[in-house]
């Protein structure tokens, strides 16, 4: 039986190097994993990030054509509809608040949206969701790393 440990020992004492060498190698490559996946996640939470500042940007355009230039095609609601749409659906993927202010933004776009041209409150209500998210999404934009 002490044979056997001594064996052992010499067997580990022979092989020291190679089992440090193994646990660091399954060390890196578990820290490499983490770290390509969080870089995924960044990416990905960046992309979406930069689409929604972009159909915000596209939903204030008709929200200024169809109140200020009373232009029925470029302000037209029914496209305005789908950006808001878009908007909730970018959203989704996004940290809070962003889902809870595209909730709210489409609120306020369907409350307000029929009023767009007639009085200034309507497109200053709309405006203030999209400026409100867009505040939020460069916010999140400077927490990525």
């Amino acid at each position: 039986m002490a044979k056997d440990r001594d064996s052992l020992k010499a067997q580990i004492h022979r092989n020291l190097l190679a089992i440090i060498s193994l646990f660091i190698a399954i060390t890196a490559l578990t820290y490499n994993s983490w770290r390509q996946e969080l870089t995924e996640d960044n990416r990905n939470l960046r992309l979406a990030s930069f689409e929604l500042i972009m159909q915000l940007g596209e939903l204030q355009l008709i929200v200024d054509h169809a109140h200020y230039d009373k232009n029925q095609e470029l302000g037209n609601p029914i496209t305005g509809w789908g950006r808001v749409a878009l908007i909730e659906d970018l959203s989704a993927v996004l940290p809070a608040p962003l889902p809870e202010k595209s909730i709210h933004l489409k609120q306020t776009w369907s409350t307000h949206w029929e009023g767009l041209g007639d009085e200034n409150v309507h497109a200053e209500q709309i405006t203030t969701a999209i400026q409100s998210m867009r505040n939020e999404v460069r916010d999140q934009l400077v927490m990525i790393r």
